[in-house]
């Protein structure tokens, strides 16, 4: 079934302008929410506001927006005048530059949306996508939707362009501020490292081999409860020992991962054998 897109918009290249279609790349509803409910009776409860100071329930139409720009103090604003900062939503996609696209952290990306061609725009966008593709560059650009203006990176993919959202540079904190110490590397201790790094290591990156096992765990949680059905707490897993000695750490984990491959990879043969033995018989 065809992708529904979100919305239009179109992107200014040069004097030339691409008419693209946004189409949502990831889904952000599958995660598992529950409802507050009255102990009591089950009924599903509703949020109020309430003034501590006049001990009073406030309704919406008795609201005005604030900024609090000192401790308890507050500059308030209109709903017109909150209006007349917003950016006009033109949905115009401006490149201001291209960029190798290994230049670009990764800690900036926000969410992302794919690009399609809209009606008319498939020459160009073949043309934008081919052109990235060939000089390994993305484009950094601005958005203007949903009145804000937006910092996106649009990057070639093997189909086609996706656009990925990214932080401001003041949005961004710098890794300064994290302490992580001064300890010396022993030669030995990254040539371990390394081993375990080369043991365990993929030449793809394979999202569908990994899944939400909390979110797994939930459903079938909810699914019995659905049924009637009990459910039981799992035990707590045993604290892990602090490592002493980093040395035996790294041979204790080389030997696991050794024997964790081995075990795989024997899996793998009987899984192939299987079907001829079948054939046979």
């Amino acid at each position: 079934m065809p992708a529904r897109s979100l919305q239009t918009a179109s992107i200014s290249f040069g004097l030339v302008t691409v008419p693209v279609r946004l189409y949502s790349a990831a889904e952000h509803s599958a995660a598992i929410s529950f409802n507050m409910l009255h102990a009591k009776c089950g009924t599903r409860l509703k949020q109020q506001y309430i003034c501590p100071k006049d001990e009073e329930i406030v309704t919406r139409d008795q609201t005005v927006k604030g900024y609090e720009f000192a401790k308890d103090q507050y500059v308030t604003f209109t709903a017109d005048e909150l209006k007349a900062m917003d950016e006009t939503s033109s949905q115009a996609i401006e490149i201001a530059e291209f960029v190798p696209i290994a230049k670009v952290d990764p800690i900036y990306f926000e969410g992302a949306y794919y690009l399609g061609p809209d009606k008319g725009g498939e020459r160009a966008y073949a043309l934008l996508a081919a052109a990235m593709r060939e000089s390994g560059r993305s484009a950094v650009a601005k958005w203007k939707a949903r009145g804000k203006m937006y910092m996106v990176l649009i990057r070639p993919a093997d189909k086609g362009l996706v656009m990925q959202v990214l932080h401001y540079a003041d949005e961004v904190r710098s890794f300064d501020e994290v302490p992580v110490g001064d300890s010396a590397v022993k030669d030995s201790e990254l040539k371990l490292a390394m081993q375990i790094i080369d043991q365990i290591s993929a030449e793809d990156f394979n999202p569908h081999a990994f899944e939400d096992e909390v979110k797994k765990r939930y459903q079938e949680a909810i699914q019995k409860k659905v049924e009637g059905q009990e459910i039981t707490a799992a035990a707590p897993e045993a604290p892990r020992g602090q490592i002493i000695d980093l040395m035996e750490a790294l041979k204790a984990s080389l030997a696991k991962s050794k024997t964790a491959a081995e075990e795989e990879k024997a899996a793998a043969k009987r899984a192939k054998a299987e079907p001829k033995a079948r054939k046979r018989a």
